[in-house]
């Protein structure tokens, strides 16, 4: 099923193989070197390679489920996703540099959340990060999550502070 979910400023979609240079540039701004080095996509054949995974995963139920939030004029300004963890599904959002600051995670992860839990029948939804992150976690609670952890855990391969929140619907 193709995902296409408009909301006043934004279109979250399916990756489309055209992508792949705005993604490699959106991946480099020090926020995702800082909070998501996995990220990071170096060259734009990275980034090509990485979308032409997350399109396969698309027909499938394992995901992840990663969509690009566009602007209303095509422009990439991030992504939201559902991503499997060891127990149940969490949500993920990075909004490029050059778009931060202007209420874009928060529009496509209220957006993106029932269509989501609906298309695979979930009923929570974890959002885990580096308690640092204060943007990301003020995000999380905009959109209705509440804490369930906040101290040391595993985090992007290392221990460090982390909130752990949950949505259920």
């Amino acid at each position: 099923m193709k995902m296409r979910i408009e909301t006043e400023r934004l279109i979250i979609t399916d990756f489309t193989p055209d992508m792949a240079q705005a993604v490699h540039l959106g991946s480099l701004d020090e926020d995702t070197r800082r909070f998501l080095p996995d990220e990071v996509f170096p060259t734009v054949e990275i980034a090509a390679e990485v979308i032409a995974d997350l399109m396969d995963c698309y027909g499938g139920s394992d995901g992840p489920f990663v969509h690009p939030m566009l602007l209303h004029d095509g422009t990439y300004a991030g992504y939201v996703q559902l991503v499997p963890m060891d127990e149940g599904w969490e949500i993920g959002y990075h909004t490029a540099a050059a778009h931060t600051s202007r209420g874009y995670a928060t529009e496509a992860v209220r957006a993106f959340l029932p269509v989501i839990m609906t298309m695979h029948g979930l009923h929570e939804v974890a959002g885990v990060c580096a308690a640092e992150n204060t943007a990301s976690v003020r995000v999380l609670e905009k959109c209705g999550f509440h804490r369930i952890f906040e101290g040391e855990s595993m985090y992007q391969g290392q221990m460090r502070p982390v909130v752990k929140m949950i949505f259920r619907a």
